[in-house]
């Protein structure tokens, strides 16, 4: 099945080093995903965030304020 990724941020550099990893982690392992860059703010609001950048799989927020390692992406995507 295949996971809905949404990473929410304004353009800063966390947000881009953040969609970066996630992008390398997807096309590296071979996961079925769907990524979403969201930078509209209230889009970003609806998940009651206030530190970007932040990690949503499948509507839920999995990190937030952080730019998480390559493998800390295909963990939580497994």
């Amino acid at each position: 099945m295949q996971k809905v990724i949404k990473i929410l941020g304004t353009g800063c550099p966390k947000c881009k080093a953040m969609t970066a990893v996630v992008k390398e982690a997807v096309a590296d392992n071979n996961i079925d995903a769907s990524i979403t860059k969201v930078e509209d703010i209230m889009e970003i609001m609806k998940f009651n965030i206030m530190t970007t950048p932040a990690l949503v799989i499948d509507d839920v927020v999995s990190i937030k304020g952080r730019v998480p390692s390559k493998k800390e992406v295909v963990d939580l995507l497994k």
